[in-house]
Parts: C-alpha cells; sequence; structure tokens
C-alpha cells in the first residue's frame, strides 16, 4: 500500500543489491521479499472490523436480476436504495420477444431493501408520457430529509438530475437534459456521479461529473447552483492540460503532482458532520478536503501509481458522532481502505480481488447505516450488492481481506 498526505511525500530511492551470482541474488530476494509480507499480513492494528453478510440482500421476486450496481444509499430507517443499470439479451431471457427462457428479467432501476434484506420497493425507467429524461447510464443517487430519491446519469445528454418520491413518483429536474460539457455552466450539469445534502443548509453537493471537472452545490428548493469549485477551490477550467502523462511505462505517480484541475470523474462529494467536504478526485488518486464554502483544507493520495480506473471511488463515514473514519471504495485495487479521518492515513482495508461473497470486482459505491455496518456496490463483472457487519473496533488484521465469517 502506498499512500501519502500533502508535505509527506514517500521517499522513493531504491537500493541495489549486489550479489556474486544473479540467480543467488533474485532467490534471497524472493525469500526476503516473501517474509515481509508474511509479517505485514500477521500485523494487527486498532480499526473497525467486519464480517461479510452472505445471506443479505434477500432473493429478488419475479426472477429478477440486477445488472452493474453504481449507486447506494441509506436512509434515516436504515432502508438501504441501489440503482444498476439492468440486464440485456441472454442474461435476460425471459424479457425477450418471444422468452427465450423462464429466466430472468432486469429488476427495475430503482430497488430498495429492509435492514432484514427485504425488498420494499422497486420502481424506475424511462417516462411513458415524456414528463422527464430518464438518464442514459443513471448513475448515483442520494435521499433527503423527505424520502425523496435523486439520480444522477453519466451517460451521453445526462446534463440533469432527477428527483422523486419514495415511491416513484416524479417531482422535478434539476438542470437543462441533452447538454453538453460545460464546468462554468449555471443551468445544467456534465454527468453528475453522485448527490450527497446538507440538510441544515438546505443545499445539496452533486459530483460535477463524469465530463465536468468540479463541485456544483444546489439549493435543495429552487434548483438553483450557489456555488461551484475545481481542485483546491480553483475556478473549474474545462481546457486544464495536467502536468502528469498518465500512462503505463511513464513511471507516473499521482503525488508528484499538484495537478490544479480535478480529473474526471469527480466521483464523490461527502459532507462530515463538522461542516467539511469530501471530494474523490478518482484519476488522481487523492482525496481533497474543503470548507463548504469551497476553500481548500487539505489532500492525501492512496496508491497514487495506480492507473485505469483510478482509486478514490466513493466515501462513507463510520456513524459515531465524530465520524472518526471514512471508507473509501477503491475499485481499481479491489479493496475498501480504512481510513483514519483525523490524520487521513489508512489504518486497515476490507476486501480483495474475487468473485466470492467480500470479493470484489470493482467496488463501485459506499455507505453505512446507524448500527456500523457498510454496504457496497460493484460495477462491470460485479453487479452485486454486499452487506458487511460491523464488529466493532479492536485488534484488526492490517488487510482483513473477505471477512468471511469466522462461526465465533
Amino acid at each position: 500500500m502506498r499512500a501519502s498526505v500533502t508535505g509527506e511525500k514517500m521517499n522513493r530511492k531504491r537500493n541495489l543489491i549486489i550479489g556474486s551470482s544473479l540467480v543467488v541474488a533474485i532467490a534471497l530476494l524472493g525469500v526476503g521479499q516473501a517474509t515481509l509480507e508474511g509479517v505485514a499480513l500477521s500485523q494487527t492494528v486498532q480499526a473497525p472490523i467486519f464480517e461479510i453478510d452472505p445471506y443479505w440482500p434477500k432473493p429478488l421476486p419475479n426472477g429478477w436480476v440486477y445488472g452493474t450496481v453504481i449507486g447506494v444509499t441509506v436512509d434515516a430507517q436504515d432502508h438501504v436504495y441501489i440503482v444498476h443499470r439492468g440486464v440485456t439479451g441472454a442474461e435476460a431471457g425471459a424479457d425477450q420477444n418471444p422468452p427465450l427462457a423462464e429466466c430472468c428479467s432486469s429488476a427495475p432501476p430503482i430497488l430498495e431493501f429492509d435492514a432484514e434484506g427485504n425488498l420494499i420497493r422497486a420502481w424506475g425507467g424511462p417516462s411513458e408520457t415524456d414528463e422527464y429524461v430518464w438518464p442514459s447510464s443513471n448513475h448515483g443517487l442520494g435521499v433527503d430529509q423527505m424520502g425523496n430519491i435523486w439520480i444522477g446519469g453519466n451517460g451521453n445528454g445526462d446534463s440533469h438530475v432527477l428527483k422523486f418520491t419514495q415511491e416513484g413518483e416524479y417531482l422535478e429536474t434539476y438542470g437543462e437534459p441533452l447538454q453538453g460539457p460545460n464546468s462554468l455552466a449555471m443551468n445544467h450539469y456534465g454527468r453528475v456521479a453522485d448527490i450527497e445534502f446538507d440538510f441544515d443548509a438546505n443545499e445539496a453537493f452533486f459530483s460535477d461529473g463524469y465530463v465536468n471537472k468540479r463541485v456544483a452545490v444546489v439549493d435543495m428548493t429552487s434548483g438553483d447552483i450557489k456555488r461551484t469549485w475545481g481542485a483546491y477551490g480553483n475556478v473549474p477550467d474545462d481546457m486544464y492540460e495536467y502536468m502528469g502523462d498518465r500512462r503505463a511505462g511513464t513511471g507516473w505517480s499521482a503525488d508528484d503532482y499538484e495537478e490544479q484541475q480535478f480529473r474526471t470523474p469527480v466521483h464523490c462529494a461527502e459532507p462530515s458532520n463538522d461542516g467539511l467536504l469530501y471530494v474523490c478526485d478518482r484519476p488522481n488518486n487523492r482525496v481533497q478536503v474543503f470548507n463548504l464554502d469551497g476553500t481548500y483544507v487539505r489532500e492525501a493520495f492512496y496508491e497514487p501509481e495506480t492507473l485505469g480506473d483510478g482509486s478514490t471511488w466513493d466515501i462513507a463515514f463510520s456513524p459515531d458522532a465524530e465520524q472518526s473514519f471514512i471508507y473509501i471504495a477503491d475499485g481499481k485495487n479491489a479493496r475498501i481502505r480504512i481510513v483514519n479521518r483525523q490524520t487521513m492515513e489508512e489504518v486497515s482495508t476490507i476486501g480483495t480481488g474475487g468473485r466470492y461473497a467480500g470479493m470484489f470486482q470493482a467496488v463501485h459505491s459506499v455507505d453505512t447505516d446507524s448500527q456500523g455496518n457498510l454496504y457496497a456496490t460493484e460495477t462491470y463483472e460485479g453487479r452485486r450488492l454486499h452487506k458487511f457487519i460491523y464488529k466493532g473496533i479492536g485488534d484488526a488484521a492490517r488487510h482483513q481481506g473477505a471477512t468471511w465469517p469466522t462461526g465465533n
């Protein structure tokens, strides 16, 4: 694991090992590396401990299955909502005309589960009366204090956010649909990745987004954009030329640069209890922290050499009053990082690559309930919703892995 906070760059000097025989040197190096890895895995730290619940949620009715799960949120009643993109083709054989088989059918895009994992509601999709424009690629959702569901999108023309009641009745559109990228626009967005709220201030925070390079703060009543900002609190600049050459073989590492603009996607913007906002600058492998007015506070990098989709996908807070820990979904490295919020340093991780319970293909979104349980969704080939049961703070492995039940 490589993680760094600004001003604490990691030493990149490498030791040169010289031996009388290249074969012997390589063999010794292999033994040494194996020993170090064994020590690292055996280390314990004081951290939240989790255990995967392989029986949650319960099977869906009607032969339904869901596709890539690209959003999760938990409401005040500890109901869990997900948004997914559905399935087509042979996987949805019962949906074909004529049907190919008895199974299966694509579930509606919005699913609501109670704390026990029972499906409570299922709804969503394009309007039959053209009352609203459903996203071409729905992405991310938030639930406000009234129980209303806000939905973003990251496909072509998804320059707006939709709001529905808990039962799926359409309420409002924020932003003009079918607009192009413009990080300075005040009348539309650029493929919003996620939506979060500050209820006391009556403000919504849009992670804007997949083509725009900003945070947008929106009045929850009027829908007007109140303020926006980019990396370090700068004015967003769609023409910015990045300093680092982010591609394989260049030795690129995000913490070598202080890129003055977010890279797309800006994938999360999460307000904390103490008036800070944590922003996922996903391809720059960093979390930037701001005051709610957009004043820059600090940043931290996680696995800064990660290429592809990047390492900082989503953030959830532990539910204690101090929100002592943040959980960072890292889809590219197949884990959820447990980070001390005060120091911004990683203390442990859960998850690993794989297809069994507690393992990830591409962990995408995370949220917590009032009991400290952690929910995680997967996109791409994963297509799953996980529940990790909170077991308290104790002696945790540095890497907790798949956190399978122990029977204790």
